[in-house]
C-alpha cells in the first residue's frame, strides 16, 4: 500500500472517530435536554456530524478500497445519506439558531 494511502486512511479513520464520538455526545445531550430550543439545536448538530460521518465513509469506500460495483453503490448511499443530513442539519441549526 502507498504511503499515500497509509496517510489517508489514517485522517479519514480518524475523522470517522471523532465524528462518531460528536454524534454520542449530542444524541446524549438532546435526549437529557427538555427544552424544545435546545433539543432542536442539539438535534440538528447531531445531524450535521452524522453527515460528516456518513461523507467519511463514503469516501473510505470509494477511494481506499478496489472497485466492485457493491462497494461503489454503498458508498453512493452513504454520500447520499450523508449530504441529505449535514443540510438538514445545517438548515435545522439555522431555524432554531433564529428562535428567541
Amino acid at each position: 500500500m502507498p504511503f499515500e494511502n497509509v496517510i489517508l486512511q489514517t485522517l479519514l479513520s480518524i475523522g470517522v472517530i471523532a465524528s462518531l464520538a460528536a454524534t454520542v455526545y449530542y444524541s446524549l445531550k438532546h435526549r437529557r435536554t427538555s427544552d424544545p430550543k435546545t433539543r432542536g439545536l442539539l438535534a440538528a448538530r447531531m445531524n450535521i456530524v452524522m453527515g460528516i460521518m456518513l461523507v467519511l465513509l463514503a469516501l473510505i469506500q470509494m477511494l481506499l478500497f478496489t472497485g466492485s460495483t457493491i462497494r461503489v453503490i454503498v458508498g453512493a448511499v452513504f454520500l447520499l445519506l450523508g449530504l441529505f443530513n449535514l443540510f438538514a442539519g445545517l438548515r435545522n441549526h439555522s431555524i432554531y439558531r433564529s428562535l428567541k
